[in-house]
């Protein structure tokens, strides 16, 4: 047999594939899973592979995972989540201000280093007080001061040990009487470094380390609960205060310059302009004024899915760009509307263009499994976002309910009729704030209970580290410039090579994917 092949050595390879120019330059729309990418060369395990990649042109992520804007997917409980695991959460603004702006100040209170604005009792106040506080926040350590603020001379601190056996009777006890005197506190002064306060803290064995100045005033304090999460999630998103990362979603809609002012005093660390349609004259004025009244925040515009489109909010100061249209699993806008692009195809145009300009890229849409995230990374995309990834998890808003037997949590689409008819952002995100009949571009649907995201969120992040290994790249940096280059292969795939792809052949079975 071996008489019939042609001997030539090995230094002939035949060219292989298609480059990501060749794949998309011939006008046609490709999704996720009309190509696949060709394996590389393995010489590094998968857990060396560093998932670090930018969010915006100043913020970087350990994870390049963010949860979607979405009143059934990110609040203040998915944002947290999210930060820990090295990715970051956008909170929604279907709901009042008051409401986002306080969602955002529960990540960023929820894990600091010092905490320079705790919740402060004072010696007024009364053990009702405390447990209201504990309910509203979701701890139950306070320092007591003279006038319940910051600035002001430490008297005390009250604790859960002080207070979880007070009887109903008793709930107006004042919390002097009940807490631990400044006297039997372990307290540090404010000259104190962070690692020098966390040793203080770690020796003392107690929950919380006031820190005070000369004059006896409370300036900080740091928790014992930190330190734990510092050590259970190393990868965790925060900026230079040790806080957590938190993104907020605003429309384009007048109203919301009201919310942008909010949001900027709650410490928000990037706003998120949320338009089905980005290009549009709304939403370049707003870049242009909060940029102009908030020049260090960081601005991310969208969605686009065109070079043109993203040209205009690259020009008027965008930091990043979200890039997505009707490829969502609850969206129908390219059904009714008949515009937007299959989303291979809108990542690979819009990245390659806003490169250049060092903007990065969100894949937002079209994401069902850890191999979508693999391929929008592979073309040229910094971060994914995800909706129905990541809807049905412990920590995404509603409740569960059963249904034949199955655990599931309501999900819908920002364009659904119900999440327009529950507040006008949602309305305002497709211009139809102001419309007496409204075109739905979204559905409402439910998701199977996924467990928590400390769980799932691992596994992707894994799962990604493979997928590098196996196309033979270290880290995401390396990946585009791979694609890029050309030295990264693509193949497009018929019905039939899908379906070869995927499980087939078996009378039954089971998908288990952690």
């Amino acid at each position: 047999m071996a008489d019939f092949l042609i001997s030539g050595g090995t230094a002939y390879v035949p060219d292989d594939g298609q480059t990501g120019a060749s794949l998309f330059g011939v006008g046609e729309g490709l999704t996720y899973n009309d190509f696949i990418i060709l394996p590389g060369y393995i010489d590094f395990p998968s857990g060396d592979v560093d998932l670090s990649s930018a969010l915006t042109k100043k913020i970087s992520l350990k994870a390049p995972l963010i949860s979607s804007p979405m009143d059934t997917v990110t609040e203040a409980s998915m944002a947290i989540a999210m930060a820990l695991q090295g990715g970051v959460g956008v909170i929604h603004h279907n709901c009042t201000i008051e409401f986002q702006a306080e969602q955002v100040r529960r990540v960023k209170k929820y894990e600091q280093g010092f905490i320079t604005d705790p919740i402060i009792m004072s010696v007024a106040s009364t053990v009702r007080d405390c447990f209201e506080a504990k309910k509203m926040h979701g701890f139950s350590g306070f320092p007591v001061t003279s006038n319940g603020k910051i600035g002001s001379k430490l008297v005390g601190l009250v604790t859960g040990r002080d207070i979880d056996f007070i009887t109903k009777d008793r709930l107006n006890t004042k919390v002097h009487e009940v807490m631990t005197p400044l006297e039997n506190l372990i307290v540090a002064k404010s000259d104190v470094t962070l690692e020098e306060a966390n040793e203080i803290l770690q020796k003392s064995k107690k929950g919380k380390l006031p820190i005070i100045n000369d004059k006896g005033e409370l300036v900080s304090i740091i928790a014992r609960t930190d330190l734990k999460k510092n050590r259970n999630f190393p990868l965790a998103s925060k900026d230079d205060r040790k806080q957590l990362l938190v993104g907020a979603a605003v429309s384009t809609h007048n109203d919301d310059l009201a919310r942008v002012d909010a949001l900027v005093s709650a410490n928000v660390d990037f706003l998120v302009l949320d338009s089905s349609q980005g290009n549009s004259i709304y939403q370049i004025n707003l870049i242009k004024h909060i940029k102009t009244r908030y020049p260090a925040v960081q601005v991310i515009g969208g969605n686009v899915v065109t070079a043109s489109q993203a040209k205009n909010l690259i020009d008027a100061g965008v930091d990043g760009l979200r890039v997505g249209m009707g490829s969502g699993s609850i969206c129908i806008t390219q059904e009714v509307m008949a515009v937007g692009r299959p989303q291979g195809t809108a990542v690979y145009k819009v990245a390659e263009y806003a490169r250049r300009f060092n903007v990065p890229v969100i894949a937002d849409g079209g994401i069902s499994s850890v191999g979508h995230i693999i391929k929008a990374l592979a073309l040229g995309a910094s971060t994914v976002m995800m909706g129905s990834l990541l809807a049905g998890t412990t920590e995404s808003p509603g409740e569960y309910y059963f249904q034949d037997g199955v655990r599931l949590k309501k999900y819908r689409g920002m364009g659904s009729l119900d999440a327009m008819q529950k507040f006008k952002s949602s309305a305002s995100r497709y211009f139809s704030e102001s419309e007496k009949i409204k075109v739905a571009q979204g559905v409402s649907g439910a998701i199977v209970d996924k467990g928590s995201v400390h769980k799932f969120i691992p596994y992707l992040i894994t799962g990604i580290q493979h997928g590098c290994q196996d196309i033979g790249s270290k880290c995401l940096s390396n990946l585009r410039k791979m694609m890029y280059s050309g030295e990264l292969k693509f193949e497009k795939r018929s019905s039939s090579s899908q379906a070869e792809g995927g499980v087939h052949g078996l009378h039954s079975y089971e998908k288990r994917l952690f």
